[in-house]
């Protein structure tokens, strides 16, 4: 089976702010696939939900067949947007903690991809730069072998080499069979690494089309298509 996650009739409301709605669509299998739109549009809120932080109001989303619970805890690999990392651990007690929590974790990459970095393992993390603190994450989701890696907002705040390194993670690293669902504002940077897009705005889904049907339908590329869509 092909399809991976699934929103039926999705929605979110927060009393009466409704932040998803009616939201349906599907996400294949074998994929790298930006979620994009404005700020407020709903994209961290659907995010939440693939993770079991938030539940739906009505509707449902299921990954692989399961709603977000115990069982897709080992499916989906997580990135939110600000760090959850204890700054005062040694980066290779992060690594032992990985190795705890998650029984797909690969060690040997993590550890590979910090050799490559020239991040000491035995420092904390609290003494890095910004930069290689968001690599370290970063090494830690991508060293998972997970169905669906959700990326929110990996590329924000660090510098174009950093972003360069990152989205070479991003590709070089994940389970081929896997699919990345990638949040971000910084469309031009990432668009060359993407099969699809969904826009998002308000609640709702405005489309979502393979990256190659952009170009071949509407004569622009993404980052320009959601410009005018949004009007930015």
């Amino acid at each position: 089976m092909n399809e991976l996650l699934k929103c039926e009739n999705l929605t979110k409301s927060y009393g009466k702010i409704t932040a998803l709605n009616n939201v349906n669509l599907v996400i294949p299998r074998g994929k790298i696939i930006g979620l994009l739109g404005p700020n407020g549009s709903g994209k961290t809120t659907l995010i939440k939900i693939m993770n079991g932080l938030l539940t739906p109001t009505d509707g449902k989303l299921t990954i692989d067949g399961y709603t977000p619970g115990v069982e897709t805890k080992s499916k989906v690999s997580y990135l939110p947007d600000s760090s959850y990392l204890n700054s005062w651990m040694r980066v290779e007690q992060i690594v032992n903690m990985f190795i705890d929590f998650y029984p797909d974790f690969r060690p040997e990459l993590a550890y590979k991809m910090l050799k490559n970095l020239d991040i000491d393992p035995t420092v904390k993390l609290k003494t890095l730069s910004k930069g290689n603190k968001e690599k370290v994450c970063l090494i830690l989701v991508m060293s998972r072998n997970a169905e669906l890696y959700v990326l929110d907002e990996p590329i924000a705040g660090v510098d174009p080499a950093t972003r360069d390194y990152i989205i070479s993670t991003i590709i070089n690293n994940y389970n081929p069979e896997a699919s990345v669902l990638l949040s971000t504002h910084l469309i031009s940077d990432i668009e060359q690494i993407l099969d699809e897009v969904i826009f998002i705005d308000k609640g709702v889904v405005k489309l979502q089309k393979t990256v190659d049907e952009i170009r071949e339908e509407n004569g622009m590329s993404v980052d320009e298509l959601f410009r005018e869509v949004f009007r930015w």
